[in-house]
């Protein structure tokens, strides 16, 4: 499963770490995705979208 949100289209990002001698490493950075059934169907919004726009989905 995608792990993208259906309300805005919200997914992954590529990021770098870090380390404290400068050295890259990339890393993901995922949305924090949450599953709220709306409309008696289970989907996966991000909680953002949770607090404002879960009134658009539907």
């Amino acid at each position: 499963m995608a792990k993208i949100c259906i309300a805005c289209g919200r997914g992954p990002v590529i990021g770098a770490s870090r380390s404290h001698s400068n050295i890259k490493s990339k890393k993901w950075v995922y949305p924090n995705l949450q599953w709220k059934r709306v409309d008696n169907k289970r989907v996966r919004l991000c909680t953002s979208c949770i607090k404002t726009k879960i009134k658009k989905v539907r």
